[in-house]
């Protein structure tokens, strides 16, 4: 795997984030032209809200599935990152680190993550900024 730093640790999939969002909202938008039209028509518009429909819950499946995924990954990187600061400072981490922030901080050595975990606390840091802060760079090619 390649190592990972600022510039390269984002993780888009082209057939998940652009192309199944892009077809999707094709197949929305062409079925509620289709509802319109067939409204116009007087005929077939139970088979265009049919289309409507499954396009638009098809949006929503897509749109939660990744949602569902991401909530159930950040609790356990909160709890691995939360473990790894008890490991090396026999406390947990400070509560007004914000989820973002627990998530930017897991790509930081051991050797910064202390300092940079109480730095963020103290000067409330954007995530970006948490990322961009970092100079030991520990590579994470688990999240989806």
């Amino acid at each position: 795997m390649r190592v990972q730093n600022y510039k390269n640790h984002s993780r888009y999939i082209f057939i998940y984030h652009i192309f199944a969002v892009a077809i999707l909202l094709a197949c929305l938008a062409c079925s509620a032209w289709n509802l319109v039209k067939a409204y116009q028509h007087h005929s077939g518009r139970i088979v265009a809200a049919i289309l409507f429909g499954l396009s638009y819950v098809g949006l929503l499946l897509l749109w939660y599935a990744r949602s569902f995924a991401i909530t159930v990954q950040d609790r356990a990187i909160r709890a691995e990152e939360n473990l790894r600061h008890f490991a090396l400072t026999g406390k947990l981490l400070d509560k007004r680190l914000r989820m973002s922030q627990v998530v930017a901080l897991r790509f930081c050595d051991d050797t910064e993550f202390v300092l940079l975990a109480e730095k963020a606390a103290n000067e409330n840091m954007k995530a970006d900024d948490i990322k961009k802060a970092i100079v030991n760079w520990r590579s994470d090619h688990h999240r989806i």
